[in-house]
């Protein structure tokens, strides 16, 4: 499990301080579905469907609450040179509660993804095809967290085009 988050890590800090995340920003994008887009990059080659959430709520102590937050993002990865197919990863906008999980619901099933600083993923390989499969499947994915500073934040996720996306994210680093 340490592999799969240094690998990650290190990857997904180069692309965001690079700015490759803000799609507005970005020059790299190749397609785009509704609420979900795939990006690519080179050196090393990587392609990712990647969303903004549709609602964001913040709660403290069961009342809404006004929270400034960086980017939220929910996406799905792909990096041919570690065999890294389908990697879902969650960016907060913020930094979570120490030994904290982040619940995504979609359709009835909840997932747990474990945090580090402001990111979650799934623990294996496996959990991610298990999430991938239930987004294909679902219409929206709730993504809920808590903050370091006792904030739960819970954001909604349409999952309209994410089927398209992801499988011309995986086809585009196919090999």
């Amino acid at each position: 499990m340490g592999m799969r988050i240094t690998g990650v890590m290190s990857g997904l800090v180069a692309l965001l301080g690079s700015g490759a995340w803000a799609q507005e920003e970005s020059t790299n994008q190749v397609a785009e579905s509704t609420a979900w887009s795939v990006f690519v990059e080179d050196n090393p080659t990587e392609c990712w469907a990647v969303s903004t959430p549709e609602e964001m709520l913040a709660t403290r102590d069961g009342r809404a609450v006004a929270v400034r937050r960086g980017d939220v993002l929910f996406w799905v990865l792909y990096r041919p040179s570690e065999n890294i197919k389908g990697q879902i990863s969650y960016t907060g906008g913020y930094p979570f509660a120490a030994n904290s999980t982040v619940t995504v619901e979609i359709g009835g099933a909840e997932f747990r993804l474990f945090t580090e600083g402001e990111h979650a993923w799934p623990e294996s390989p496996e959990d991610d095809a298990k999430l991938v499969a239930a987004m294909k499947r679902g219409a929206t994915a709730k993504v809920i967290g808590r903050s370091s500073r006792g904030t739960t934040t819970t954001d909604t996720f349409s999952l309209i085009g994410f089927t398209a996306m992801v499988d011309d994210a995986a086809k585009r680093c196919s090999g």
